[in-house]
């Protein structure tokens, strides 16, 4: 790192801005946004940062860093949109994904404009803008700025009255007359020149057309101009991503904590939890979550149904890593970097038991025991280790992310089953009766226990003379079982 890069990053300002990290050329090749730049641009130079190769190469080609400062992260947000889509840098084609990218499309020349996020921008005459990389703090931008220029997200149809949005303030009612299609363009305008981050020249041109409706003693106009204005300053304390920031910078710390107890030569990039949930005993499921590099891959998620009967967590688990390192699974799904088991010595002493048997001895494990946050580990004595971290330690709470998360994915899917199992039918058990014949008694008679307590005529209406008398001959010995 030159000198001249060292006093660039200790003069980084803590405020909301837009940053370039330029080569040996002077060209830019990279453009970022953050909530604080001292702590985002800094980030990258930071010996805990997690290292992925693309990242790193692009550390090693920046000699110097320029930025931008704004007053909110929405104006961060879209001012890097729109520099990325000017200069083009390499590294943001490079590190990209092209799954989360996201437009805002705005179809003004319509003669109804909708305002919508969209994957990927059509020739097809409305305006676009991105792409933006973060789908959620776009969102979540759109959302606010709605308060301030209302817009519409679909076209009613057969829909006359104005809806609900426009008397909440975020629909302009353009079906009711509440709003013409010139007034609607006009506020549109204003939503593309914010979209374009150039929020002080429109704060200023709407603060001129509100002195100018006042002087003309059109308070109305004025009023909404006013209110156009609170609704952008109130941006300023929102926070779109700045959040997720601060959790990126702890998520690179704990996988290098992590790295560092457990005495691997790279912090672990795919990280698989596993957890089991019954409730005594029956309807007993395992789940698989997956984290790469810190974050869930909800993608990769995996839930097993369990074959062993009965309350046996031990068993359970056994089976769960059993099945999942199974040669089928293995190369279907890949290996992971470190299993992280929730529970203590016992349920990781089965799980890397399974493990052995299936060949993957090599494959770290860990367990988390749940009362006090214990992390077990098996030395290579063969003994277990239970090491106690502060709860306030960035791996105790990656960790527990992970724990969390399976446990919720295998209560979801067991849930399910325990619901499918008790809404079951007691006619499923009933001979000669399927699924067709199921509904059409149900819809005729409205519940299981009028069909009972129906007649022989009725059934027999419902089914035919043979099919209603022998079903009023098994609901006859049924009600005497029940009675």
């Amino acid at each position: 790192m030159t000198d001249k890069l060292k006093t660039k990053l200790a003069n980084l300002p803590t405020t909301p801005g837009v940053y370039f990290h330029k080569d040996k050329s002077g060209g830019i090749i990279y453009i970022g946004k953050a909530a604080n730049l001292r702590n985002r641009v800094r980030q990258y130079f930071q010996k805990s940062r997690y290292g992925d190769p693309k990242t790193d190469l692009l550390v090693s080609e920046i000699v110097d860093i320029e930025w931008t400062e704004v007053e909110t992260e929405v104006d961060a947000l879209f001012l890097e949109a729109e520099l990325v889509r000017r200069y083009l840098p390499r590294y943001n084609i490079l590190l990209r994904d092209d799954k989360s990218l996201q437009y805002v499309r705005i179809d003004y020349k319509s003669d109804y404009p909708t305002v919508k996020l969209v994957r990927r921008p059509l020739d097809d005459g409305a305006e676009y803008f991105g792409p933006y990389i973060n789908g959620y703090a776009v969102k979540k931008a759109l959302k606010f700025l709605r308060r301030a220029f209302p817009y519409a997200i679909s076209r009613p149809i057969n829909q006359k009255r104005a809806s609900l949005h426009y008397h909440l303030g975020l629909d302009p009612g353009l079906e009711d007359g509440r709003t013409t299609l010139e007034d609607y363009r006009a506020n549109l305008r204003k939503l593309m020149q914010y979209l374009k981050g150039e929020r002080v020249t429109l704060t200023r041109e709407i603060e001129r057309e509100m002195k100018k409706a006042a002087k003309a003693e059109e308070f109305e106009t004025a009023a909404r101009l006013r209110n156009q204005l609170f609704s952008l300053q109130s941006l300023s304390k929102q926070v779109l991503f700045g959040d997720r920031e601060i959790q990126d910078a702890s998520r690179d710390v704990a996988l290098v904590e992590l790295a560092k107890l457990l005495d691997l030569k790279k912090p672990p990039r795919r990280i698989e939890g596993f957890d089991v949930s019954h409730v005594q005993g029956t309807d007993t499921t395992a789940s698989m979550v997956v984290f790469c590099s810190g974050l869930p891959d909800k993608a990769s998620y995996r839930k097993f149904k369990m074959r062993v009967p009965g309350n046996d967590d031990f068993a359970h688990i056994y089976e769960t890593i059993t099945r999942r390192f199974s040669e089928t699974n293995a190369k279907k799904w890949g290996l992971p970097d470190l299993v992280l088991i929730d529970g203590g010595k016992g349920q990781l002493s089965s799980a890397m038991l399974a493990c052995d048997q299936a060949g993957y001895s090599d494959i770290p494990m860990i367990g988390l025991a749940k009362r006090f946050e214990e992390v077990i580990v098996k030395k290579p004595t063969g003994e277990f280790e239970v090491i106690n971290l502060p709860e306030t330690s960035h791996l105790v709470k990656l960790l527990q992310r992970i724990r969390d998360e399976s446990h919720r994915f295998a209560v979801s899917y067991h849930s399910t089953l325990r619901r499918n199992r008790q809404t079951a039918s007691l006619l499923d058990e009933i001979p000669g009766v399927g699924p067709l014949t199921r509904k059409k008694l149900i819809r005729h008679f409205g519940s299981m226990r009028n069909v009972i307590n129906a007649s022989p005529t009725e059934l027999q209406k419902v089914l035919g003379m043979q099919r209603g008398a022998k079903l009023n001959h098994y609901l006859k010995s049924l009600k005497q079982t029940l009675a």
